[in-house]
């Protein structure tokens, strides 16, 4: 046999396997393009805090909250609807068109901080939840017809204002967080979101405020939930403590993990806006493997400028060292976590920050081997010509205190967020998908 031959066919065979490897991981670290920014919603008014679920059969939900502002005087389409209600958008293509805005629930005096999920284990019940009549009612609503019909039921009902509803769905599995002032609650239901009962998640720490910001269910069914306590009201003038909580007996008795401690939040009333917004804030996941991800804005020292910062877990209860994930400068102001998990290791996130002092753009990145290792970053956010809001580098500022990411049927991206002049008006949605 010939030796030299036999030798070129491994040398032929190993590069063709390093090519290999060489390419899946170029195509890891590379980043993701997405399709220019598209406003969503109604044209007029004022829209922000929105929330994106995509099913298995190429549909797209988009919730949004619609204020008036001074040159709309009411709802489109409602001139008896307060501000705001909140609209219901469906795309049936995959997000390339969309319907007209509509009201899926009775909007009573108002409704605000809206979720939507797609159920995972069927791929296509669709719930929401949001705030109403003065965040004194928390509610629930399930669509088993793509989003064209809407059953509501109050999860928990009380006499002060809440804030701040997160939504989790597994199968007869359903859990929403909502801060209470001080404390943290969870109505919980296990028969598909017909009834639900509620429990006080933090039992023993006091705080100024406490916040939610996002929720996993694992695979052994096992709920979480990621928050920040804020140690002074008001002011905010002192650290703020991240936390996840964790309920193995379905939502009835919660321990709880610190994971960091953050400073206090820094001052952006130039922008009129109030004590926390730049604050610490959350968001969570988990993957298909039941892997737990958190990504959250911290700071260092009171009052300074805060960064981007990853973690991951097996149990809720131990944490890996935070990785600061933005490629961002020392310095630059970061706020507003979003994530998103797909199959065993598939973890997407996005966040906001003023690397372009003075203006925000929304950034992303991806992993494939649960934060090991991240794509190169992607900008979403993308100029649009004629609002006051909107430059060559970026926005003016956040509109709203959150935006959201979910995975289509093809596995892409879709992203949906608020760009406004400041924190009171005017500003709208914004939505992009990865192409």
């Amino acid at each position: 046999m010939n030796n030299t031959r036999v030798n070129g066919k491994l040398v032929l065979f190993l590069c063709v396997i390093l090519l290999a490897f060489t390419g899946t991981q170029l195509r890891a670290a590379s980043g993701s393009s997405f399709q220019p920014q598209t406003r969503v919603g109604f044209t007029v008014g004022d829209q922000w805090e929105p929330s994106i679920a995509a099913d298995r059969y190429g549909h797209v939900y988009i919730l949004i909250p619609q204020y008036t502002n001074d040159t709309q005087a009411t709802i489109p389409g409602c001139s008896s609807c307060p501000s705001p209600t909140m609209f219901l958008i469906v795309s049936n293509d995959n997000g390339s068109t969309w319907s007209a805005p509509r009201i899926i629930s009775p909007v009573g005096s108002g409704q605000i901080d809206v979720q939507v999920k797609v159920d995972p284990m069927d791929g296509r019940t669709v719930y929401a939840s949001w705030l109403q009549d003065n965040k004194s009612v928390i509610d629930v609503a399930k669509s088993t017809d793509f989003g064209q019909t809407w059953k509501t039921i109050i999860a928990n009902q009380t006499n002060a204002g809440t804030d701040k509803d997160i939504l989790v769905v597994n199968g007869n599995d359903v859990y929403v967080a909502y801060d209470h002032t001080q404390t943290v609650w969870v109505s919980s239901s296990h028969d598909g979101g017909q009834t639900f009962t509620s429990a006080k998640v933090n039992h023993n720490a006091q705080f100024g405020w406490s916040l939610t910001g996002g929720a996993a269910i694992d695979t052994a069914g096992n709920v979480y939930f990621s928050w920040a306590g804020y140690t002074q009201n008001g002011g905010a003038k002192g650290p703020v403590n991240i936390y996840v909580s964790k309920s193995g007996d379905g939502g009835t008795t919660w321990s709880e993990a610190l994971v960091d401690v953050s400073g206090a939040p820094p001052d952006c009333s130039a922008y009129s806006c109030g004590w926390a917004f730049l604050g610490a804030g959350t968001a969570m996941t988990s993957d298909a493997a039941g892997k737990l991800y958190l990504l959250w804005n911290g700071g260092t020292a009171d009052f300074g400028p805060e960064r981007i910062y990853f973690s991951s877990s097996t149990n809720g209860a131990t944490w890996s060292p935070k990785v600061d994930v933005s490629r961002a400068p020392n310095g630059v102001d970061h706020a507003f976590p979003a994530i998103i998990a797909g199959g065993a290791g598939d973890v997407r996130i996005a966040w906001m920050d003023q690397r372009n002092n003075p203006h925000w753009n929304v950034y992303y990145r991806s992993s494939t081997n649960g934060g090991a290792t991240w794509s190169t970053e992607s900008t979403l956010s993308t100029f649009v010509s004629g609002y006051s809001y909107i430059f060559s580098d970026g926005f003016r500022f956040p509109f709203g205190d959150y935006f959201d990411l979910t995975i289509d049927y093809l596995g892409h991206t879709q992203a949906c967020w608020g760009e406004g002049y400041n924190w009171l008006t005017p500003g709208s949605v914004w939505y992009a998908r990865q192409k």
